[in-house]
């Protein structure tokens, strides 16, 4: 797994990179795994725009992910493929089960086709099996993290993302997320071991600006281009502001104001993110 760079032949080509897509054994989904997936951009039936820079891109099928594997507990599964998704950063895994039933799970970094998984309390600790947290040594790096229990994993998800069990605390795993922030986690909540794959993602390059545009990227308007009607930024003589702080749109500011509004998961949270 790397990325691919190219000749200079064109501007746009100097510094453009691509996965080299080495890790990838098919590329076709498992059709039954997969829905159709409808588009969030553009204008309602009012004609408002409701989600902006957002448009056209290249159709795409939804690939269902298992984020819980709660159910499938004692149950062997068996490493058919691993997949490109479109639709997420980090590389996925068709399992199938000794019970017949096959799965799409996030695939962790060094999975390999053959190579068989579990989940449940009596697991090993091994890259790319899910159990409880109360049952993974501190120290242990995780990903596909629960919040609540049965509800599936909601955070470290995206590629190359990992966390680490750093400790416990009267039923609670102390956590050390992407972020810096350290959190309080139920011990009955699942996640998986080890780290996510695709860790190059990040240092991807776009190259160009049509590649965003198959991403489904429309390009983003300065409020200072517009004009007063449409961004409280807009008008004026030249380059300006109008003398005030940035605001989006409606007015909000944008810079160093606080827009988190669940307050009541707050105190579970023991360090915040480092700045």
């Amino acid at each position: 797994m790397g990325l691919k760079t190219y000749r200079p032949l064109t501007p746009s080509r100097r510094f453009m990179t691509t996965p080299d897509f080495g890790e990838i054994t098919t590329d076709k989904p498992h059709r039954a795994l997969t829905t159709s997936l409808s588009k969030s951009g553009g204008r309602n039936h009012y004609g408002r725009i409701t989600s902006r820079w957002l448009g056209g891109g290249h159709k795409r099928r939804y690939r269902i992910i298992d984020f819980i594997r709660r159910d499938k507990e004692g149950i062997p599964a068996k490493v058919c493929t691993i997949e490109y998704d479109p639709n997420r950063s980090t590389r996925i895994a068709l399992l199938a089960y000794a019970d017949g039933e096959k799965r799409y799970v996030l695939a962790p970094h060094g999975l390999e086709v053959g190579t068989t998984l579990m989940s449940g309390p009596e697991s090993e600790i091994r890259s790319g099996n899910a159990m409880v947290l109360k049952k993974i040594p501190v120290g242990t790096i995780i990903h596909n993290i629960e919040l609540k229990v049965g509800r599936g994993g909601q955070i470290v998800r995206s590629a190359g993302g990992s966390a680490q069990l750093i400790g416990r605390d009267n039923g609670y795993c102390l956590v050390r997320l992407p972020s810096g922030e350290t959190r309080r986690v139920f011990e009955e909540c699942y996640a998986t071991i080890g780290q996510l794959s695709n860790l190059d993602h990040e240092n991807m390059t776009i190259g160009k600006a049509g590649r965003s545009r198959w991403l489904g990227r429309n390009p983003s308007v300065r409020g200072t281009a517009m004009n007063p009607v449409d961004h409280p930024h807009g008008g004026g003589e030249g380059k300006t502001k109008g003398g005030r702080h940035p605001v989006s749109p409606w007015g909000i500011p944008t810079k160093g104001y606080k827009t988190r509004r669940n307050k009541s998961s707050g105190k579970y949270i023991v360090e915040r993110k480092k700045k």
